[in-house]
């Protein structure tokens, strides 16, 4: 048969499966039992054009040089005709994409890599977890008790010295270091004192009688100026000097507490005034003058920062 040539079925057209199909099995196709799918079909390979039909095969000839690319040679015999030819069966492996070498993919190298990306979650979640518990608490303010004006001396407040990450605590002094005039003086009979010893200054009661505090090392600011007192369950009162400056208000060492009358030692207080300080050395002195309720003992004195300076 030639291109374009519908003409006689050959052996050549045989379709090994033509006994599943209609026209097939019309022209007697039968399931294959080692030819065709067609009755009398053989399974040697014949060159084309080679084959006659009715007459026997003529006698092979040595194979011819093929001519141009993709055109068979019309000499070309099978290998089964020629003199000890034998037919050969190639076996083909199936390719299963991994490099022509017939292996699967490589699931075990996946599977490993997905349990370790899983594993490092895991440890990363527990970190995280651990690490937020070590950062409670970290912002907390400290809270003090508030000191109460007639129990105890509040605890002196630094003040900014040297640089601003340093802090100088401002001085505090007992009444019997101050410089005693006009007949103040010391004692230790009222129990309750806060000075060393218990020790405070009696005597005040009168006019003249004067302590002085000499401060030094000050620098120029507003401080509060608290005096601890002692007094028998009555007002009190005297005049505070700062550098020679009298204060336009008197220090008042009034019975806050509402102590009884009669009682020192039921009667220590606290009192402040504020005082400006230059830099330096500083004078602050507290005086009975004329007019003033000076019936109280004198136990400690100390400086504070003004909360709003």
């Amino acid at each position: 048969m030639t291109p374009g040539n519908n003409g006689a079925s050959t052996p050549e057209d045989d379709d090994p499966f033509g006994y599943l199909y209609a026209d097939g099995q019309a022209n007697g196709a039968q399931p294959p039992s080692g030819g065709y799918g067609y009755p009398n079909s053989v399974n040697r390979v014949r060159p084309v054009g080679t084959r006659q039909y009715g007459q026997s095969a003529p006698a092979p000839q040595a194979p011819q040089q093929q001519g141009a690319y993709g055109q068979p040679s019309a000499h070309y015999a099978a290998p089964e005709t020629l003199p000890g030819g034998a037919t050969t069966t190639q076996s083909h492996q199936p390719s299963h994409g991994g490099g022509g070498r017939g292996r699967g993919p490589n699931t075990k190298g996946l599977l490993i890599g997905a349990i370790a990306v899983v594993a490092a979650v895991v440890v990363g979640i527990g970190i995280a977890m651990l690490g937020g518990d070590d950062d409670k608490g970290g912002d907390q303010a400290d809270a003090s008790p508030t000191q109460t004006q007639d129990e105890s001396k509040p605890s002196p407040t630094a003040s900014e010295g040297g640089s601003d990450d340093e802090k100088a605590e401002l001085p505090t002094i007992d009444a019997k270091a101050l410089r005693l005039d006009g007949g103040a003086a010391t004692a230790s009979d009222v129990k309750g004192a806060k000075a060393d010893g218990g020790v405070y200054v009696t005597g005040f009661n009168q006019v003249g009688a004067k302590v002085t505090w000499t401060v030094n090392g000050i620098k120029e600011d507003t401080y509060r100026f608290y005096a601890r007192y002692g007094i028998p369950g009555a007002d009190a009162d005297a005049t505070l000097i700062v550098n020679g400056k009298p204060a336009s208000r008197p220090l008042n060492m009034k019975n806050f507490g509402g102590t009884p009358e009669g009682d020192f030692e039921k009667g220590w207080q606290t009192t402040w005034a504020n005082v400006n300080l230059a830099d330096g050395t500083n004078t602050i002195e507290v005086v009975c003058n004329q007019g003033n309720k000076c019936n109280a003992n004198l136990d400690q004195f100390w400086l504070e920062d003004e909360p709003n300076a």
